[in-house]
């Protein structure tokens, strides 16, 4: 074999092997694309899901693959996926201990460490923290996380019915968030969630 030749077949190795990684590199971001996870998408397998028909373990499946689902959701997601009444039929299917494990397991990890981050702030502080997290999700269900909700005038639903808003803030987050039945601590998840954003991003001052 020449020189030639040998340079030729390197040449058509390496475009070979260049349009094998294209191959693979593509696939890999249509398969991430697709598998993205979307409120849509959660939505679709709450609906297509009939949780009274089903056994204990298969109710547990069910649950657990729907906290799953949550969970890959990103923020923006999240918020489109609570404002969506779809989960809330599903939820109050569940046992209280069934209740209990989903709030669990979809509750964001650090929400813990924010309320006691929380709890040790100034009273003027927890008051313009919890005033700025309802502000923000007053202004995000204003329209829906996807432009669509607009039924509630420009000052949106509220995020929190005024007996839970004076509740936390009389009683305290931590210690009425421990002892809130499943019901209320998912009414207070978005709440908690937003402050959890609004101590990451550094808007406490």
């Amino acid at each position: 074999m020449t020189n030639k030749d040998r340079r030729v077949r390197l040449l058509v190795q390496t475009a070979v092997a260049l349009a094998a990684v294209w191959a693979v590199a593509l696939a890999i971001f249509h398969f991430s694309a697709r598998a993205k996870m979307t409120a849509d998408r959660v939505e679709q397998f709450v609906a297509g899901t009939d949780l009274s028909g089903m056994s204990a373990d298969e109710r547990e499946k069910a649950i657990e693959e729907l906290a799953r689902e949550v969970n890959a959701l990103s923020p923006e997601e999240r918020m489109k996926w609570r404002l969506d009444n779809g989960w809330k039929k599903w939820f109050a299917e569940m046992s209280e201990g069934e209740k209990a494990k989903f709030i669990n397991a979809t509750l964001p990890s650090g929400v813990k460490q924010m309320m006691d981050t929380f709890s040790q702030l100034p009273a003027g502080q927890r008051k313009k923290m919890i005033d700025d997290a309802l502000k923000k999700l007053q202004a995000q269900g204003a329209a829906g996380a996807d432009g669509s909700m607009g039924n509630y005038g420009p000052n949106g639903p509220p995020p929190l019915s005024p007996e839970l808003e004076q509740q936390v803030r009389q009683i305290g987050l931590n210690q009425f968030y421990a002892n809130s039945s499943a019901e209320t601590k998912a009414e207070l998840a978005p709440l908690l969630e937003q402050m959890q954003t609004e101590i990451r991003q550094g808007r406490i001052h």
